[in-house]
């Protein structure tokens, strides 16, 4: 097994070089013991792999004395829901999310849908292995049982966000597992919905599950187009993200979309908000985020980037809802748990184009305040050396190191992070002109590559 599998915020590789069967099993035991024994939930997308690493995976977990309960192909977001409807002490998701279909890996949680990351218990998962692979094969002492939970987790998501606007949409599911696992919450919904790419396929023949790619909206924005549609919407490969198309063909920016859901849920109470509410951003995303936030007395709090962080950061803070620029939306559910999910975010769209009235694009578009450069990726020989070396241009500037280096000026700013996994670093600008913001983003770039 290699153990560059184990990332930031799950574990992936390829199939079977980096993550075979055997190692799926050695996985299932180190999550037992860390774990401790009780029930977890185990569930998987579409991809053809996953079905011996799922047979491996409960092996191993049985043979640490652990109880499953499997549901089967579902998105990511139910697996979270069965793990606390459950009341087990955790939950393992089989996916690689959007990767190409020669991956596959698993996502982690812990009780109640707490995210297990590479700071918090990945590590030690991790480093359990070399000792677990050299033990002989327990016989399996935990007990497997099936259960269904996708009517139980529509009914869930339709108490929440219980408008229901007529509308004509198109959604995406990029041959995802998230065509399959939305089809019964859709069936309870008055809308005039065009497929795309629904059928489960783990090879992805039409283009890649991952929407925050300008390339894999294209086929999505002509058929909003065509159609007429009220809006688009295309899910990643397991159903956490989703990414917005207005009914002109425009992509809205994951950042203002989360302004503008955020201005909803504060408006109108919803997610249980109130007068003290706390909504979490990425610090990414635009300043029209906290802007907003701030102008309805709410308080808006940066994160690191990534799921683990921005859900630690709304169970420390008691957040209701959040996003980031990826196309996560988080929410508090009334059950207790924090969780990203693609459907509830679309759902809580639709509430919200009730409530406000109007199109999508006039919704959104007011958040447009600032010219964003989008990320830009910049191989480097050292990060560190690089990191100080722009540190000391940017002395003029208020810094931060929350994630990366971050220097705020009174009218634009910028974040340099480095990548989990390569030596790359993560330059995203914003500034008040494209000319201006360009023209930044230029001098910044110089003084990376020295």
């Amino acid at each position: 097994m290699d153990s560059a599998i184990f990332k930031a915020y799950d574990i992936r590789g390829t199939v079977p070089d980096q993550l075979d069967t055997e190692a799926a099993g050695w996985i299932g035991r180190a999550i037992g013991r860390y774990l401790g024994e009780g029930t977890v939930v185990v569930g998987r997308d579409m991809r053809e792999s996953g079905i011996p690493i799922r047979e491996a995976l409960v092996h191993g977990l049985r043979a640490e004395g652990m109880d499953v309960i499997d549901i089967g192909r579902v998105a990511t977001p139910m697996v979270y829901f069965a793990t606390l409807e459950a009341g087990a002490i955790g939950g393992v998701m089989i996916t690689a999310s959007h990767n190409p279909g020669a991956y596959n890996g698993f996502k982690l949680c812990a009780k109640s849908a707490v995210p297990i990351g590479i700071e918090t218990g990945l590590l030690d998962i991790r480093d359990s292995i070399p000792s677990i692979s050299s033990e002989p094969i327990p016989p399996m002492r935990g007990s497997e049982r099936s259960d269904d939970v996708k009517e139980r987790y529509y009914d869930s998501l339709c108490e929440l966000f219980p408008v229901r606007p007529r509308l004509r949409v198109v959604i995406d599911a990029g041959n995802g597992i998230a065509g399959e696992a939305v089809e019964g919450l859709l069936a309870r919904l008055p809308l005039d919905v065009t497929r795309m790419y629904f059928e489960p396929d783990g090879t992805f023949p039409n283009h890649e599950a991952d929407p925050i790619k300008a390339e894999n909206l294209r086929d999505l924005q002509a058929e909003v187009m065509r159609t007429q549609a009220d809006l688009g919407i295309a899910f990643d490969g397991d159903g956490d993200r989703a990414v917005f198309v207005d009914e002109t063909g425009a992509a809205v920016p994951a950042d203002l979309m989360t302004a503008f859901l955020a201005k909803v849920v504060l408006k109108h109470g919803l997610l249980g908000a109130d007068s003290n509410s706390k909504i979490v951003y990425d610090l990414r995303s635009s300043r029209a985020v906290a802007e907003t936030v701030e102008a309805l007395g709410a308080e808006a709090i940066r994160s690191r980037v990534g799921h683990a962080f921005i859900k630690a950061t709304m169970r420390e803070r008691g957040a209701c809802f959040g996003g980031e620029l990826s196309g996560h939306y988080y929410f508090r559910f009334p059950s207790g748990y924090i969780a990203d999910d693609g459907a509830a975010a679309m759902m809580l769209l639709f509430q919200a184009l009730e409530l406000e009235g109007g199109k999508v694009s006039e919704l959104w578009q007011p958040y447009r305040r600032y010219f964003q450069t989008g990320e830009l990726n910049r191989r480097v020989d050292d990060v560190n050396e690089t990191l100080s070396r722009v540190r000391a241009r940017y002395t003029d500037g208020e810094s931060d190191e929350l994630d990366g280096l971050t220097i705020s000026y009174a009218d634009w700013w910028f974040n340099l992070r480095p990548s989990n996994t390569e030596p790359l670093l993560r330059l995203n600008v914003e500034g008040p002109t494209e000319s201006e913001t360009l023209q930044r983003r230029d001098e910044i770039l110089a003084v990376i590559d020295g």
